[in-house]
């Protein structure tokens, strides 16, 4: 039995493959391209436009970690849809989705949302990882760049706005522990707790750095800007959308009774020890 790994490649896949390749698990990387090359796991080329490609891959798996794209909603939600067709006809042993902190909310509808649903009404075991903002963001070029060059770290959140950050290496470390720990189920969160405010971030940089960093708030407009030529407009936008509708809110914080410190008794890094661990 193998454990299938979605975006084996990417940016939240890639570590996962790394963490069970370490531990000496079997791993099947999805990818669209057959010929692509994954150190520490077979190749399958399964689309999440293909239920029939996805369900094969399935099949016999001791675990499958799922994570939708960045793309349109309109795919996403297609996405979904058939991921959770796949896994009922596959039945894995067991399934990890990650939310990528997508909203979940069944009355607000979503991509994540629906997956959610369906694998909770799937009969198949699984866990849902629910982070709230990645601290990978802070590598994205307009970011990092201001904070080496100016001495600024720029985001779209106010000074004031508490965060649970946590890293892509901290969910691998989660999806890890939950392919064996059948016993937890339901919604895990993964982040800094107490969670940090923007202040705190640029502190953190500059004590890694050597250098004074300070903090500077920035528009969700500003943000779609800079992301819309790595990621492309439509989905600029709409993460430009998610940044807007959190502004409303108090904080962005998990809950303690639901962390994976609780739960699993992983703590997740903190930011200076995230920019150490990644080498910068």
């Amino acid at each position: 039995m193998t454990y299938v790994i979605h975006g084996a490649t990417g940016a939240q896949g890639a570590p996962v493959v790394a963490a069970l390749a370490a531990a000496g698990k079997p791993v099947t990387a999805l990818t669209r391209n057959p010929d692509t090359v994954v150190d520490g796991a077979s190749v399958v080329a399964a689309g999440y436009s293909s239920t029939e490609a996805l369900a094969e891959a399935y099949r016999g798996a001791h675990g499958v970690f799922i994570h939708l794209p960045i793309t349109s909603e309109e795919d996403r939600q297609t996405y979904a849809r058939n991921v959770v067709a796949a896994v009922r006809a596959a039945r894995p042993a067991r399934v990890v989705f990650s939310t990528s902190g997508s909203p979940t909310d069944p009355d607000t509808g979503g991509a994540a949302a629906i997956l959610l649903s369906g694998l909770a009404d799937s009969g198949v075991s699984n866990a849902v990882i629910a982070p709230t903002l990645y601290l990978e963001n802070l590598l994205m070029p307009y970011v990092l760049d201001t904070v080496r060059e100016r001495g600024v770290l720029p985001y779209p959140i106010r000074a004031d706005f508490p965060v649970s950050w946590a890293s892509h290496l901290d969910i691998a470390d989660v999806v890890v522990a939950l392919f064996d720990r059948h016993d937890v189920t339901g919604v895990v969160s993964v982040g800094q707790y107490p969670a940090i405010t923007g202040p705190d971030l640029a502190q953190a940089f500059g004590a890694h750095f050597g250098k004074n960093v300070v903090f500077e708030p920035i528009t969700a407009e500003q943000m779609r800007a800079s992301v819309a030529p790595v990621i492309g407009e439509g989905p600029a936008a709409d993460v430009a959308g998610l940044y807007q509708a959190m502004s409303t809110l108090p904080d962005r914080s998990i809950a303690p009774e639901d962390s994976a410190q609780k739960l699993l008794g992983i703590t997740p890094r903190t930011t200076e020890q995230w920019l150490t661990d990644i080498g910068l």
